[in-house]
């Protein structure tokens, strides 16, 4: 109260702040915040040490339970939501509330959200919390990443692999044979036996710049160094027809069921029926340079095309120019991969493309081509050389060049790394995937094929290989 003249006295003004601090006049601002306990308000000094002792003890319980994920939480029946200490006694009998409080399930839900980044807990911040028992939600185990194997477990010497970027030299066939273009020769070895096969020599004057399997896997495209395109008949080991139409190197090739698309040095795709006696049946006209990367999406309806102009085009079945334009590499476009979880999906837009840039890009890009929209780019740090998709999960592994020589393992879309393989001396230029969806294998100027296991199987089998074939460690392709 304060004094004026005349002697009368008036309430002094009560001035607010932008910061709140409770009130010392009256206890009502901490009875209002449940820290004191309405019967007694036991000196501060009393029993300090108790209080640290009882808190500290809590604090560990929670943290190694938070952290730690230690069952000794769960055994004490404390909750990191409703913290509580069990009020010890003064002695006049009184009992002391300090650090107690609840909180309805609104206030939860706002703290710590559904799967929110900030959230430590193995348990969410949702209602169900209040009809399960603190010591079996605390006892839950918190999922842990799944491991990926840092080592190959099969490396095959591979002499006479080429290091050139721009080449295809390795692909794996529905039936568990992988083909593989050394020098002026073409190897098929058998995951099921082990079993190495020469399928042919081009001679002294041609050499091998790409392979590719038709769907069924019983025939192999071979491109050539002069320009032509072969088929094989993988069974026989049996050259069926020479197709040309190219004027230079044939690096890449894509299968579209009897279609077979090619791509050239001569900077064109060629476009062949295999069921038709011409040669080529369309062409595709646009790049203006090397074609380096052809690939079919999993419908068959668009055809993704890179080329050393740093362009990414994409082609409908029938059209003879792009249909769609991407330039926002910097570099050539090698690496292209059509996601498979889209393609089969009834409730999500077919199109999701991952394209990856050369040295002087080093991006990942992903792509939807239903509706013509960027969607995400990441900066790997490294010449992305290969892509591939998970058929098992919503996953996909890079291969990279310079400088790193690494293999990197991505969860989509988050695009965290899930593992980074090294092991490769020079450029991992090579990439296919078994079958099954759970290997892959990657080759190098290093002249080695390293098999790595990166993927699980599919939900409706077992994985793991057949030990007598898998086992073994170095092995020679020839």
């Amino acid at each position: 109260m304060a004094t004026v003249p005349g002697g009368a006295r008036t309430p002094r003004k009560t001035t607010y702040s932008d910061r709140f601090v409770p009130s010392r006049l009256s206890s009502a601002g901490l009875n209002g915040f449940n820290l004191m306990d309405a019967r007694t308000a036991p000196s501060p000094s009393s029993h300090a040490t108790s209080d640290r002792e009882d808190t500290s003890a809590a604090y560990s319980t929670l943290l190694r339970s938070e952290m730690l994920g230690d069952s000794a939480a769960a055994a004490a029946g404390l909750s990191p939501l409703r913290p509580s200490i069990a009020p010890s006694r003064s002695p006049n009998g009184g009992a002391r509330n300090l650090f107690r409080f609840k909180s309805d399930a609104a206030s939860r839900l706002a703290f710590a959200p559904v799967g929110s980044p900030y959230s430590l807990s193995p348990v969410g911040g949702d209602a169900s919390f209040e009809s399960a028992s603190t010591a079996d939600a605390l006892s839950t185990p918190r999922k842990s990443p799944r491991k990926v194997a840092r080592s190959p477990f099969k490396v095959l010497d591979a002499p006479a692999l080429q290091d050139d970027f721009y080449l295809n030299l390795v692909d794996w066939s529905s039936h568990n044979i992988l083909a593989v273009g050394l020098g002026t020769c073409v190897y098929l070895w058998s995951a099921c036996t082990s079993r190495v096969t020469k399928l042919c020599d081009l001679g002294p004057n041609d050499s091998v710049c790409s392979v590719g399997w038709t769907p069924r896997g019983t025939y192999l495209a071979v491109g050539t160094d002069k320009g032509e395109v072969q088929i094989w008949d993988a069974a026989k080991c049996k050259k069926v027809r020479t197709m040309g139409g190219h004027r230079t190197r044939v690096g890449c090739l894509a299968w579209s069921s009897a279609l077979l698309s090619s791509g050239s040095r001569d900077r064109n795709v060629l476009q062949r029926d295999v069921r038709a006696s011409e040669h080529h049946v369309g062409k595709l006209v646009g790049h203006k340079s090397e074609v380096c990367g052809l690939k079919w999406s999993y419908d068959d309806r668009e055809l993704a095309s890179g080329g050393n102009d740093n362009q990414l085009f994409i082609w409908s079945a029938n059209s003879a120019h792009p249909v769609l334009r991407y330039g926002d590499h910097a570099a050539a476009v090698k690496a292209i991969a059509w996601s498979p979880h889209q393609a089969r999906s009834s409730i999500t837009l077919h199109g999701l493309l991952a394209s990856g840039g050369g040295t002087a890009d080093r991006c990942i890009r992903f792509w939807n081509t239903s509706t013509d929209t960027a969607l995400s780019c990441v900066d790997t740090g490294s010449q992305v050389c290969n892509l591939v998709w998970s058929k098992n999960v919503n996953e996909l592994v890079s291969t990279h060049g310079y400088s790193q020589n690494q293999i990197v393992v991505w969860r989509y879309p988050t695009m965290s790394k899930l593992a980074t393989l090294t092991g490769h001396t020079l450029r991992v230029l090579y990439l296919a995937i078994s079958p099954d969806g759970q290997t892959v294998v990657t080759g190098a100027g290093d002249e080695t094929l390293r098999f790595w296991n990166v993927f699980p199987g599919p939900k409706s089998q077992g994985s793991g290989h057949d030990n007598q074939v898998w086992s073994s460690g170095r092995t020679h392709i020839r």
